[in-house]
């Protein structure tokens, strides 16, 4: 199996026989709009499926239509309107967003024209006559080309990729001023508006007859307004779920025969799995769908490394991923963002006890924004937790759980690489010194290296908890202090990390798990308990507490039943690790925080 990480060349993946995840079933659905406007998030396959639309619909590539689709699903019943359009291909993605407002019309003029000349070259025999390419004005070229394409049988099926590419560009640097270049390119008479003004007038005779438009947010075309109104939107419909990404059947088939190459047994392929799941699944796009998907950059990126080595990858983010980073920085900058970060890494008791393991990394808003303009994203009046949440679902960061008993959604963080990039934010948001997070890393190094607590818990004491005191969370409870140390220990590197990983209906405040392919390294796997006591519950101040001995902290009779539970439950809970794990390594440990002022730990004894 060749496996096409980075190819979005629908053409070359068939004809080179790279594998190919075939949704061409959905064609037909796709022809129930005219124009559509199609979201997912970057890097989620957008590109290859429009190069196989437009391998679909080329009339130049009639003649190739049983090469390419013959061994695909739609070949059985091919729709009507298959190899009939001209098809015009714009990518966004191409226009350099940086430079001056002149600058980026420059950039998108010459883009759009490029791509007009490159259907001419497409189509020459097939068009009457000769089409004007005006260099500083692409409307009068694209008018130039209806008007010859109207002399002709065939209608344009215009297919335009990341619409929204340099406007998310621009979105980033808002705090910089750069707004004010977007403005000017998408309100009243600019050069976006103009342009989908002068392609929603072409669609009247039919001469744009089809129009697909991918794209991460609505943002772009929430600002067009009257400017192009004629797109549904059809990124929520339920049978579309799977449009692009890859479901969990494809992926145990491609594991099974990779194991079987390399001569690995089922064991190994279910360990595979079972990584790929927990690092890569967990996208759903629909309140009706039921069935999530796999971001197919990810599960390529560790498809190809796992047949090329017949290993896992070492990192299981795809370093091509992680500029969703900066979507996270944005939020973290705004009034109530951090807030909202760390409420993702948190939960309270009872929804820990009475659902799913992922469960802290939950939010609930009313309904999902489906329109928001740039103005709302510079506006700190304006950014609601709504909104904060709505943007992290368009961009991937967040996805759709379910309902709540009351008629809300639930958004989760859909997988481990997701709740990693959470993870890292939130450590650079508190601990905004380099020096400072290298040094609680290599704190947190030493538990489970060499079993040693001290470290971690002199850093949480002496650092974080100076931070938690200065912003005044008040709301914070255990499930903020089990997050200092997460920001910390986490490491996908050589660990599958987890926070209440439920075991036999129990749950575990944190686990770190060795990667099965990491297990010749000298670490063990950790547990740790956490409890929370709140001051005004031992009736003491901040002061007073940081005063305490450790003798008279551990005398206080709410720390010590706190103590007395938690080594209780991590005796429990050791018990059903090793009988889930046969070759744990596994250290445990008890950790009761006063306030944010003191910590007590110890290493509970593994029988």
């Amino acid at each position: 199996m060749k496996f096409p990480y980075g190819i979005c060349d629908f053409r070359k993946i068939i004809t080179k026989n790279f594998y190919y995840c075939d949704r061409s079933e959905h064609i037909p659905l796709l022809e129930r709009n005219e124009f559509q406007l199609f979201l997912r998030p970057r890097r989620f396959g957008k590109s290859l499926l429009l190069s196989m639309l437009a391998s679909y619909y080329d009339i130049a590539m009639q003649d190739q239509f049983e090469t390419l689709f013959g061994n695909l699903k739609i070949s059985n019943n091919p729709t009507e309107l298959r190899n009939s359009y001209f098809i015009l291909e714009w990518d966004f993605s191409c226009i350099d967003p940086s430079g001056t407002v002149d600058d980026i019309k420059k950039a998108l003029y010459d883009h759009i024209n490029s791509c007009i000349k490159n259907f001419v070259l497409d189509y020459e025999d097939l068009l009457p006559r000769k089409v004007e390419i005006k260099p500083d004005n692409p409307m009068v070229s694209i008018h130039s080309l209806i008007s010859i394409v109207r002399m002709t049988p065939y209608p344009i099926y215009l297919l335009i990729d990341e619409y929204d590419n340099f406007a998310n560009e621009v979105m980033m640097g808002v705090r910089y001023e750069k707004h004010k270049t977007y403005e000017s390119l998408v309100y009243e008479e600019g050069a976006l508006k103009t342009l989908f003004k002068t392609i929603k007038s072409s669609t009247k005779e039919s001469l744009f007859d089809r129009i697909f438009i991918t794209g991460v947010s609505p943002v772009v075309m929430s600002d067009l307004t009257s400017g192009y109104n004629i797109g549904e939107n059809i990124f929520f419909e339920p049978d579309l779920n799977d449009l692009c990404g890859f479901n969990a059947q494809e992926i145990r088939t491609i594991i099974n025969k990779i194991t079987t190459e390399c001569h690995l047994n089922q064991q190994d392929a279910e360990h595979a799995i079972k990584l790929m799941r927990t690092y890569y699944n967990g996208y759903l796009f629909s309140l009706d769908a039921d069935t999530p998907v796999y971001n197919p950059t990810m599960a390529l990126y560790f498809l190809k490394a796992f047949q090329r080595r017949c290993k896992y990858p070492r990192k299981m983010l795809d370093a091509n991923l992680a500029m969703d980073e900066a979507k996270l920085r944005y939020i973290s900058q705004i009034p109530g963002g951090s807030q909202m970060l760390l409420k993702l890494v948190k939960a309270t008791t009872e929804q820990i006890e009475q659902s799913s393991a992922d469960e802290d990394y939950i939010v609930t808003i009313i309904d999902i924004e489906d329109s928001f303009g740039i103005q709302k994203m510079i506006s700190d009046q304006s950014q609601d937790n709504k909104f904060m949440v709505s943007f992290l679902y368009y961009f991937g960061v967040l996805t759709i759980k379910g309902l709540t008993d009351t008629g809300e959604i639930d958004l989760k963080v859909p997988n481990l690489v997701m709740k990693g990039l959470f993870i890292e934010r939130i450590c650079k948001m508190l601990l905004s010194e380099p020096s400072q997070r290298d040094h609680g890393i290599l704190a947190a190094k030493q538990l489970y290296t060499c079993g040693d607590m001290e470290p971690l818990c002199t850093f949480v004491e002496e650092k974080y908890f100076k931070i938690f005191r200065n912003r005044d969370y008040r709301w914070a409870n255990e499930l903020t202090v089990k997050a200092a140390f997460l920001t910390l220990l986490y490491n996908d590197i050589l660990y599958i990390m987890d926070s209440e990983k439920e075991i036999q209906r129990n749950y575990t405040d944190l686990t770190m798990i060795i990667r099965p392919d990491m297990r010749q390294f000298r670490i063990a796997d950790i547990l740790i308990e956490f409890k929370y006591i709140k001051l005004k519950a031992v009736k003491l101040s901040g002061k007073e507490a940081r005063e305490l001995s450790q003798a008279k902290l551990q005398g206080l009779d709410k720390m010590k039943t706190a103590m007395q539970e938690a080594k209780k439950q991590v005796k429990d809970y050791s018990k059903l690790l090793k009988q889930k794990y046969k070759d744990l390594r596994l250290r445990s440990y008890t950790v009761v925080a006063l306030g944010f002022e003191r910590l007590w730990w110890e290493e509970v004894p593994c029988l």
